[in-house]
């Protein structure tokens, strides 16, 4: 029997779960005619922010002028220090050095893969040795559950630094009973169509309690604008959230509390299947996670993602190379103690499907094809 192709998002699959829903929604756009900043927009907001609890939220462009608009707004310049992780894609370090300002980059946890809040204190350290002053801490929720909030936030007070939570692969998920989304000064977040809420385009959004931040951001996305759009009071960007977007995601935020609880059922049965063979995922007491990824550890990594393949089954690395590793990265500094664990887990990880549609059959299928690599039975 010939077997369908297996995806590694199943953003078709989705589609079909949400009928007509989509159509509805971008044809009242396209009949409204306000494709820029349109009411959709104003309703995504309040949407995100009750979702999360937070008590305002600000759309943008994509995930990476989540970034961008809060280091502006806190007004980020040369000279200045921020602390970020090495295992992590470039967005997070590229918005530092867009203004100037040096990203000190830090290890991560071995069992959780996010920031390590001892190798935090050492690269502020690093910083201050330098002559650089630190300003500020990006923790990376990576691959779907928060950092470890009441470690690193301590560690930030005492140093007099802010926060900025980088959810961009966490929305949805919950850290000692709070949800992503109200953690630090702010928190940033994606949209691209791969993440767990995701657009049909580029995506973004900003989750703040601060009470002066949500004006100063939204002039900022708008070229840095004030009360009119030919009074620019700030240096801003054009990185404002398009109407269309705004309605899809508020038809896909309805769903997506079912669609986090099946990648959790997923993310158990791979646990079932694959945990006595691979290191698997933890899940940290007190935390949830939205399972951006399902990343496992594994000797021979390449030979197991080249056997997967042989049998129809697609698999990606993230990250093949820490940034303190990567060409445009490698002359700015690291955390005095040393990046071991990140150069150690990027030879090792290899992520398998994960998204809400995949069903048991084909996951079974996943789990006896990876089991036959690694048991050769």
């Amino acid at each position: 029997m010939t077997r369908e192709p297996i995806e590694f998002i199943d953003l078709k699959a989705q589609r079909r779960h949400l009928g007509d829903r989509i159509d509805h929604a971008v044809t009242r756009v396209l009949n409204e005619g306000r494709y820029i900043l349109g009411p959709e927009v104003g309703q995504l907001e309040a949407a995100l922010a009750e979702f999360c609890g937070a008590k305002h939220a600000i759309s943008c462009g994509n995930g990476t002028d989540a970034l961008a608009l809060i280091l502006m707004a806190e007004g980020v310049r040369p000279g200045q220090a921020i602390m970020v992780p090495s295992f992590t894609f470039c967005a997070t370090a590229e918005v530092v050095a867009w203004l100037g300002a040096v990203p000190i980059f830090i290890d991560v946890a071995p069992d959780t893969y996010n920031m390590d809040p001892v190798s935090l204190e050492s690269g502020i350290a690093t910083a201050r040795h330098l002559g650089l002053r630190p300003v500020g801490v990006i923790p990376v929720d990576l691959f779907g559950q928060p950092a470890d909030y009441d470690q690193l936030l301590p560690v930030a007070e005492a140093e007099g630094l802010w926060v900025l939570a980088d959810a961009a692969q966490s929305f949805g998920a919950t850290y000692k009973g709070r949800s992503v989304g109200t953690f630090g000064m702010a928190t940033s977040t994606s949209f691209f169509p791969a993440k767990p809420l995701g657009c049909y385009g580029d995506g973004g959004a900003i989750f703040t309690d601060d009470e002066k931040l949500p004006d100063i951001l939204r002039s900022l996305r708008v070229h840095g604008s004030g009360t009119d759009k030919y009074d620019n009071v700030r240096i801003g960007m054009n990185g404002r959230l398009d109407t269309i977007q705004a309605a899809i995601l508020i038809e896909k935020l309805k769903i997506f509390p079912g669609e986090i609880a099946a990648r959790n059922r997923i993310a158990t049965r791979y646990n079932e299947g694959l945990g006595d063979i691979v290191r698997v995922p933890v899940v940290a007491e007190g935390s949830t996670s939205v399972w951006a990824q399902y990343t496992i550890e594994l000797d021979r990594r390449d030979e197991a993602a080249a056997a997967l393949k042989q049998d129809g089954v697609p698999t990606a690395i993230y990250y093949p190379r820490p940034l303190h590793r990567q060409t445009a990265y490698q002359r700015y500094p690291s955390a005095k103690a040393g990046l071991a664990v990140s150069d150690a887990i990027a030879a090792r990880v290899l992520s398998l499907p994960m998204h809400p549609y995949l069903d048991e059959d084909v996951q079974d299928y996943i789990i006896g094809s990876l089991r036959r690599f690694v048991t050769g039975k």
